[in-house]
């Protein structure tokens, strides 16, 4: 079966989501540098990721009646090792590594989430990849390399780096992981990794002895943690549905580049040559995927799921009796098998090898 242009085009829906999320992400860097003049930063960590989990939470309840299709017994596996890995081993391990890891180190290490993503995603997950892509997740990574970089500070002490680097294998995981339930509600998704994340990170502080923030400070923390971190993991979430994992992770390390931009403005930072050529590593990198064309005949077995959306090339069914036939809608539909050709991202339906 051979798709029409129009069919085709509806195909990089994620890639908005992706950039979204990390535009979201990286503009909320510094907003919480402000931030940190006035916390310490184990409790706004906390404070952040509990606003997204107190907003996102909130959301789920106001958009009762266009929900998305809730988590199902099997997804919960799946959600709770990424909570485990992204919610409470990865903050704790950071915290631990930024103790006695210069700011700089720290900075660059951090941009190992978006390798260790990849890498787990294509070489564990059995993600599709070419040169192309991998060439392309490179510049972007060497671009925000490049952008984190704030001159020789040393490179600490190995512990510090070792769990800086572990604390980005665990987000890697995470996202990997959160890629198994990207076909349920992704603010339910993203709320409950919000609410432990900001809960392990808040007790973490308080155990350090951190106190209560004033109110005007700790609102400001709960606002910027539910639009960077909350609305843009719900974003992520959507963008592994539609584009699966490494691709997400590639986009969403552009977030670093919106940081920057954004403190051009917000906080008078001067502008270098490393902005620049990270402009130029980044823009290569994302142009690469963007005009990745993978169109190969593919076979897609039986497939029984749930998850939002409309009646395009992949949702040909009919509808029991008292299913809304309103679109996009949500309930269980049937795949049947069907072998044809058109462009594609390894979303949660092209999930097949590659010979």
């Amino acid at each position: 079966m051979k798709l029409t242009d129009a069919q085709k085009s509806r195909m990089p829906t994620g890639v908005g989501f992706a950039l979204l999320a990390a535009a979201l992400f990286g503009a909320s860097t510094p907003f919480a540098k402000l931030l940190l003049g006035e916390l310490p930063p184990v409790l706004l960590a906390g404070l952040l990721y509990l606003g997204s989990g107190i907003g996102l939470t909130a959301l789920v309840l106001l958009r009762r009646g266009h929900e998305e299709a809730p988590l199902a017994r099997a997804d919960l596996p799946w959600l709770a090792g990424a909570v485990v890995f992204g919610g409470m081993l990865g903050p704790v391990l950071l915290m631990l590594g930024l103790r006695v890891t210069p700011a700089a180190t720290a900075s660059l290490l951090l941009n190992l989430e978006g390798v260790f993503t990849a890498l787990l995603a294509w070489f564990v997950f059995r993600e599709n990849f070419d040169r192309r892509i991998a060439l392309g997740m490179l510049l972007i990574v060497a671009g925000g390399m490049l952008l984190s970089w704030q001159g020789s500070g040393g490179l600490g002490l190995p512990i510090g780096s070792l769990a800086v680097a572990g604390a980005c294998l665990c987000w890697g995981i995470d996202n990997n992981l959160t890629q198994k339930v990207s076909a349920g509600n992704p603010f339910q998704v993203a709320a409950i990794k919000g609410a432990v994340a900001g809960s392990v990170n808040l007790a973490l502080a308080l155990a350090l002895g951190a106190s209560l923030p004033p109110l005007r400070a700790g609102a400001g923390a709960l606002v910027v943690g539910f639009l960077g971190y909350g609305v843009s993991l719900a974003l992520f979430v959507l963008a592994l549905r539609h584009i699966g994992t490494a691709r997400t992770g590639a986009y969403f390390s552009t977030a670093p580049f919106v940081g920057a931009a954004v403190s051009l403005i917000l906080l008078r930072e001067p502008v270098g040559m490393p902005f620049f050529a990270a402009a130029v590593l980044m823009g290569t990198g994302v142009w690469l995927h963007l005009t990745e064309r993978h169109e190969h005949p593919h076979h897609h077995e039986r497939l029984v799921h749930t998850h939002r959306h409309v009646h395009d090339e992949h949702h040909q069914h009919a509808h029991p009796p008292g299913i809304d036939a309103a679109e996009p809608h949500t309930h269980e539909h049937v795949h049947e098998p069907v072998t044809h050709t058109h462009r594609h991202y390894p979303d949660i339906h092209h999930r097949h090898s590659h010979g």
